[in-house]
């Protein structure tokens, strides 16, 4: 028989020019199970990829960028895996993240609804946080060759190891009725950032450690300027 993908003649199982499958099984249980685990990436090693992440993070992320892109989950899939696990469990515990605090007098301005999404929506938010904090990385290590994607992914490993760390320490907040997040745990998460991003540019320089800390601490005052800034510009607009 001839392939139905390419038309090449296909003698065993799989076409021998595109590799298609010469008959496709039929979708049961099985197949969306694997479909799930192939979401999941845990085909990839994410148990792996988060015991590396909390022991060497700076060391595994730099051998992720420069030489074996294979050992770690994706980068992109992982943060986006990390947030949505931190969500669910936001939302169904209701726990407070003690992360993003406001207070705006007027209940129907524009940046009330914005802090009130980001407050209610972090996982998310997290990875548009993401970026400033790159910016701030990319300045404080200017001297390093790492390009701004490069950082991004950087980045995307430590915050979804935060975002799971949030999601952990919310867990144990319902369980126990104490407020682990606000009682040290949000500090705990930025140490931990930071500390990856000392080690994965030079873990030997303890003022890499420093300027970890103030990029994250830049990128986040910068992320809520910002937010501020376009709240104030629309409700400037509709009021005048």
């Amino acid at each position: 028989m001839n392939c139905k993908s390419c038309g090449a003649e296909i003698n065993q199982n799989y076409c021998p020019n595109c590799g298609h499958p010469k008959k496709l099984n039929r979708i049961n249980g099985k197949y969306v199970l694997s479909e799930i685990g192939s979401v999941l990436n845990f085909d990839k090693g994410i148990l792996f990829t988060i015991r590396e992440l909390l022991l060497r993070p700076g060391q595994s992320i730099k051998k992720f960028i420069l030489d074996d892109r294979n050992r770690l989950v994706k980068p992109i899939a992982f943060i986006i895996i990390s947030s949505l696990i931190y969500t669910l469990f936001q939302q169904l515990l209701h726990f407070e993240d003690g992360y993003i605090n406001y207070s705006i007098g007027d209940e129907k301005s524009a940046m009330l609804s914005i802090f009130d999404w980001i407050s209610n929506n972090y996982g998310y938010t997290n990875i548009l946080m993401a970026f400033f904090i790159a910016f701030w990385i990319k300045i404080f290590f200017r001297k390093y060759n790492y390009n701004f994607f490069e950082i991004l992914i950087l980045l995307f490993f430590l915050m979804g190891i935060g975002m799971l760390a949030f999601a952990f320490f919310g867990i144990l907040s319902s369980i126990a009725d104490i407020d682990f997040l606000d009682s040290g745990g949000a500090m705990i998460v930025i140490i931990y950032i930071s500390w990856g991003i000392g080690q994965f540019f030079d873990k030997k320089k303890i003022i890499n450690y420093l300027k970890g800390f103030l990029s994250y601490l830049f990128g986040m005052i910068s992320f809520t300027f910002i937010a501020l800034a376009i709240g104030f510009l629309i409700d400037f607009l509709i009021k005048n």
